[in-house]
């Protein structure tokens, strides 16, 4: 028996409502799969695309870290906190829910889709204050090296942190190269998401949008 799980692109969940295309690695709202409700404090990661003008409505939110990353386009997010923001493509936000909150997220243009992911990590504190930061990705440092994005660590420069001991870390890898990983904490799991291209984790051919997670390595090399 494996002692990792894949899945592939295919294999997520999908939601279709005209102006909402969504694909969901885990079980979220209509999309129900008991194979594939959470990993670890990893709840959501939703990959949605929302047509110009269009978006999410003011929606509460209560006890959750959630993380949006547009991988195009731009996402506006307006909140009860007083935040009215624009989450551009190269940016990283992130909205620690809290006590409580209500938002909404729009495409901020009226004549492009945006792409983008919203992850939702379960904090390991309820009912803190709520909160919102935001930074842009500094993609030259994530060039063949693993880019801590996200972290506990509230004085980090390059990362937004959270209420868990979680990490994001994101890398761009030229072909034909290898790097390694090193995991910050031994009891976490890995979780690996392919934005784009081709890559080799234990051995197993991903593709883009596959996954690939693990309890067992506290090291291993990501090859293109």
């Amino acid at each position: 028996m494996n002692s990792y799980r894949i899945l592939r692109n295919e294999e997520r969940g999908v939601a279709s409502h005209g102006w909402l295309n969504s694909h969901h690695s885990f079980s979220f709202a209509n999309y129900y799969n008991p194979e594939w409700m959470n990993f670890g404090a990893l709840r959501v990661i939703n990959d949605d695309v929302v047509d110009g003008g269009r978006g999410f409505g003011a929606h509460p939110h209560d006890n959750m870290e959630i993380i949006s990353i547009p991988l195009s386009g731009d996402l506006a997010h307006k909140d009860s906190q007083g935040n009215e923001k624009v989450i551009r493509c190269g940016d990283i936000q992130v909205m620690s829910a809290g006590t409580g909150i209500v938002h909404s997220e729009y495409n901020a243009n009226k004549d492009a889709p945006v792409n983008f992911l919203q992850i939702w990590i379960i904090p390991n504190q309820r009912g803190v204050a709520p909160r919102y930061q935001q930074k842009s990705i500094n993609f030259e440092k994530s060039r063949n090296h693993f880019l801590t994005l996200l972290s506990p660590d509230s004085t980090a420069e390059d990362s937004v942190w959270i209420h868990q001991d979680a990490y994001i870390s994101l890398a761009t890898i030229d072909e034909h190269q290898s790097i390694a990983y090193q995991k910050h904490q031994e009891n976490n799991g890995t979780f690996i998401f392919v934005l784009e291209g081709n890559v080799r984790v234990r051995n197993e051919a991903l593709n883009t949008k596959d996954a690939i997670m693990f309890d067992d390595l506290n090291q291993f090399d990501v090859i293109t």
